[in-house]
């Protein structure tokens, strides 16, 4: 029996593919970083839609990096796939990385535990 701690993941298509989705102490500490806002603060501004559009990047750039894919590779599928497409279709799959990282399972959502 493995003593790491189970990460949790949130699975969604984006971009061309189906990929992984987490948020784990380090991209945790870096979405702060980069938004300015402690965690609680970002998950209550994407939840009461008075978000920045830098939050929802973020959680999703930084959610595909700790979900595993590579640094660059993220920033690249974040610019092409949701920089300039409409809120309303990237503001579902934040949330859910968020929903994810607090209560284990975004609602309605396809999540797996590795």
């Amino acid at each position: 029996m493995s003593d790491a701690p189970t990460k949790l993941v949130h699975r969604a298509f984006f971009g061309d593919a189906e990929r992984d989705f987490a948020l784990d102490a380090l991209m945790i500490g870096e979405l702060e970083r980069v938004t300015g806002a402690g965690i609680g603060a970002i998950f209550k501004r994407l939840f009461a839609n008075q978000f920045s559009h830098r939050d929802i990047l973020e959680t999703i750039r930084l959610g595909l990096i700790g979900g595993g894919e590579k640094p660059a590779i993220a920033a690249s599928l974040v610019h092409v796939y949701a920089e300039n497409q409409p809120i309303n279709s990237t503001l579902p799959l934040a949330l859910a990385i968020l929903e994810t990282l607090f209560f284990g399972k975004a609602s309605g959502a396809n999540n797996e535990q590795q």
